[in-house]
């Protein structure tokens, strides 16, 4: 029987155990994918202690961590085109991706370059394509400058990378111990806490011309007086107080084409997925302890045997 790590309650680690698990069959417009790598979020422990995405419906439980993965074309459901058995593909998740088998949504899913990884394929959908949005969002021309709050998180790092790919100059808060990192990324680093403004304003005095928040609260408040146009205000972390600020939250566009994208930006290198480590799928445990402690840096991934 094949594996999943699933969590049976909502509650902290001790709700999580490795269990048989059979897999789930296509309905339409599903693929059933032989999964090869899964990556791991935040939003994965958030889910175990009970957070809801906006919109969506209770878990059932006992319910499969992970929201991105890629792997192989198992089988395909009814009125599926684009995509045959055999296919390597990376998407986001139906079922979760910390399992041998899953599910993933043709309107969200894309056939992985040959060029790529499964295990950066996997790191892409969630942080890279989150951040994608963002910046495209913000609109701005080549040559304009965008501030980052939070650029040393794993939607920080993708954004960052985008945006220089984008032609924008990008200035980008981070902590001390992460300075050298995103400074190898070309951010012009500023440390965040009180006077944040102050320090943005030394580090960039021609001004910023959008804000990508991935942070919220006080650093958001900050930083929003440092816009005249404050729909240039976008914010991935705060969606609650960025409204009021006159800015908006990230519009995720959740689509194939997005994958797409992000897919060719890892090829060329100008997107690196910076996986740090792996794990087993028989250690999942530790690798959701890991991203869930905050001290990691880059992506986390599990890789699971073929």
């Amino acid at each position: 029987m094949p594996k999943a790590y699933v969590f049976t309650r909502h509650g902290g680690p001790e709700t999580e155990s490795l269990v048989d698990r059979p897999p789930p069959t296509p309905g339409p417009g599903q693929l059933l994918v032989a999964v090869r790598a899964a990556g791991v979020n935040p939003v994965d422990w958030k889910l175990r202690d009970g957070y809801r995405r906006p919109g969506s419906a209770p878990a059932e439980l006992p319910a499969v961590f992970g929201s991105e993965a890629a792997g192989v074309v198992e089988a395909v459901g009814a009125g599926v085109e684009g995509f045959a058995v055999g296919d390597a593909v990376f998407g986001s998740t139906l079922t979760g991706g910390y399992a041998r088998y899953t599910l993933l949504p043709v309107e969200v899913t894309a056939h992985k370059p040959d060029a790529l990884s499964f295990t950066d394929a996997a790191a892409l959908p969630v942080a890279a394509a989150t951040a994608y949005d963002a910046v495209r969002q913000a609109d701005l021309p080549p040559g304009a400058t965008l501030l980052i709050t939070g650029a040393g998180g794993g939607v920080g790092v993708a954004a960052a990378q985008i945006a220089r790919a984008f032609g924008l100059r990008v200035v980008g808060t981070a902590s001390e111990g992460k300075k050298k990192f995103v400074e190898s990324l070309g951010v012009v680093h500023v440390p965040p806490g009180p006077r944040l403004a102050e320090r943005v304003r030394t580090a960039a005095p021609d001004g910023v011309d959008a804000v990508l928040d991935l942070v919220g609260g006080a650093d958001l408040k900050a930083v929003a007086e440092l816009l005249t146009d404050r729909t240039k205000l976008i914010s991935a972390a705060d969606k609650g107080t960025v409204p009021g600020l006159g800015g908006a939250a990230v519009v995720r566009q959740r689509t194939a084409a997005v994958l797409d994208e992000v897919a060719k930006l890892a090829v060329s290198g100008e997107l690196d997925p910076y996986v740090t480590r792996t794990f087993p799928l028989e250690r999942a445990d530790e690798a959701l302890r890991a991203v869930e402690d905050g001290h990691t840096q880059g992506k986390i991934v599990i890789e699971v045997d073929a």
